[in-house]
Order: structure tokens, then sequence, then C-alpha cells
């Protein structure tokens, strides 16, 4: 059944199909609003705060940059799991099927990297702030912030209906590189300069 625009040509069932995928990608105006809210929130609060050069972390390491680099790398990790999983989920690798705890695999995966990463963020911007002064730590700051923003973002699009096929893994993908980043600029620099310790 065809019908006429507002310009009086006639419409047919592929046109009204080509506009509906512009009118979910508006669902995810919400979630990357409030997304973007919190990395600036987070990239203000560390660069007014004093920083107080100590903060209380997980006991067990030798100090916090040790403490630091070791749940980011927990972290980072988990999100190659979360990565995998999701491909399995969404039929991208050649799994004939997937099993029943896949996502429960993608949703604790997730949240274990997540947790993993509080007294991080917590450290960094209580103890230590937003920093400019070394490009590496300024990379990392702005990493920390945008991988915050991201996960608001991620998590408020998940219960949403009609989102566009790409959201979530846009979103996943730019999290996960958000967080690859975040563990290159710190672990992997305290791994290779100070040394792998406790």
């Amino acid at each position: 059944m065809t019908g006429d625009d507002h310009t009086g040509e006639p419409t047919s069932p592929h046109t009204v199909l080509l506009t509906r995928p512009s009118s979910s990608a508006t669902k995810l105006v919400g979630p990357l609003l409030a997304g973007a809210l919190m990395a600036v929130a987070l990239g203000i609060y560390g660069r007014v705060h004093a920083p107080t050069g100590f903060a209380v972390g997980p006991a067990g390491f030798s100090g916090p940059l040790a403490m630091k680099a070791w749940l980011t790398t927990g972290a980072f990790l988990l999100a190659f799991v979360q990565v995998g999983s999701a491909l399995v989920m969404y039929g991208r690798l050649p799994v004939p099927r997937p099993p029943a705890w896949i996502g429960g695999l993608h949703r604790w995966s997730g949240r274990a990297a997540f947790l993993l990463t509080i007294p991080v963020a917590f450290h960094c911007l209580y103890a230590l702030g937003l920093q400019y002064d070394v490009a590496r730590v300024l990379v990392h700051s702005l990493l920390g912030c945008f991988f915050y923003g991201v996960f608001v973002a991620k998590m408020l699009a998940l219960p949403r209906r009609g989102l566009p096929g790409w959201g979530l893994p846009m979103l996943g993908g730019l999290a996960f590189t958000a967080l690859v980043g975040l563990w290159l600029t710190s672990s992997l620099w305290f791994f290779t300069a100070i040394g792998v310790r406790l």
C-alpha cells in the first residue's frame, strides 16, 4: 500500500522502511547524553579536586600503583571474555548452538570487570586527580572518564527496546577500546617500567 508524503509524491513501503533506522537511533540520544555528562563530571571533579596523595584500596598489594596495575589487568582480561561472549551471542563466531550459560557469562564478566575498576578509579580521582603534565597520564585520565561515560550510556541503553542493531555493539566496542587503552597506559607501563610485582 502506498500513500502520499508532504510533497504530494507517492511513497512506497520501501520509503517507510528507510526512515525507521533514524527513528530507532534517536533512542540512543538520552543514554549518550547521560554518558557524556558522566564523563565530563568525572573530568571536572578530577581537575578541581585537590589530590590527597593517598586513598584506601584492597589489601594485599605492595602499593597503590601495583593495586591499580593488577586490578586493571583483571578488568582487561575480563573485557576479552565480554567480547568473546558477545560475539557468540550475536552469532559472529562459528558456534553451532550457543550454550545456555553464555548470557550469564557475559553479564557476570561485565559486572566483575566494572567492580575491579572501582578502586582504581577512586584512587585515580581522589588521590591523583586529572593530570595534564605527562602525555601518558593525560591520555590515561581522558580514557578513564570516557570509559565510565560509555559504561553509563550502555547500561542506560540496555533496557530500551527498538534500539538500532549497531547500538549496543558500538557501545560495548567503545568500552572495550577504552579499557584496552587504560591497560596500555597504566598496567603495561607499570609492568615494563617498574616490574611485575604484587
